[in-house]
């Protein structure tokens, strides 16, 4: 009996000792609008160059510069970043040729970088940059996940540019969409 009641008071100290807190996630989601809408211009027309680039096709080799955008600083642990073309991550975005993605850590120094859109390649004097995703004009809402550029820990910005390599350079509104990270792409990040 004395051990019922010995086991019954620990039981009651213990439950009463849990505190009942609702699970939040560390990261909440958010919308950053990245680039405005940029109405098409002939390439011709658009005077800044990115000098330091260069494109991989038959046309103009330097790429025109039609817009540059840029993020606030961002947390970097146990995010997701997708590009989408409003605040909700329920419209797609396009561009025309392609916008260079770079992340840059709190102290200004570039830790990752890609190109998104439609070119065959794009390199900075002997370096090549990574395309990310697939060849195209115009993409899903939420369909280019930019996790695989981003530091593991600390903060980060994003700059975008948006380059034109012939015909006529535009952009639509594009915003980063900031998730907690996935476990499924929390496992993808550990194995690579």
């Amino acid at each position: 009996m004395i051990r019922y009641l010995t086991a019954l008071a620990a039981l009651a100290v213990l439950t009463a000792c849990v505190k009942n807190v609702e699970s939040k996630p560390a990261v909440e989601r958010r919308a950053v609008r990245l680039l405005a809408l940029t109405a098409e211009r002939e390439t011709l027309k658009i005077p800044e160059v990115a000098s330091q680039l260069e494109a991989d096709t038959d046309q103009e080799r330097t790429p025109h510069i039609v817009a540059v955008g840029e993020s606030p600083l961002l947390p970097a642990e146990g995010v997701d970043v997708w590009l989408a073309g409003d605040e909700q991550g329920t419209t797609g975005f396009s561009v025309d040729n392609c916008i260079l993605i770079e992340v840059l850590s709190d102290d200004g120094k570039r830790v990752g970088r890609a190109a998104i859109g439609y070119l065959n390649g794009l390199s900075e004097g002997k370096e090549q940059i990574d395309l990310l995703g697939r060849r195209a004009f115009k993409f899903e809402a939420n369909e280019v996940n930019l996790v695989t550029l981003l530091p593991e820990k600390g903060r980060f910005r994003v700059r975008a540019t948006v380059l034109d390599i012939g015909g006529v350079g535009y952009v639509s509104d594009l915003f980063l969409i900031i998730t907690p990270r996935s476990a499924a792409a929390s496992d993808d990040l550990r194995e690579r």
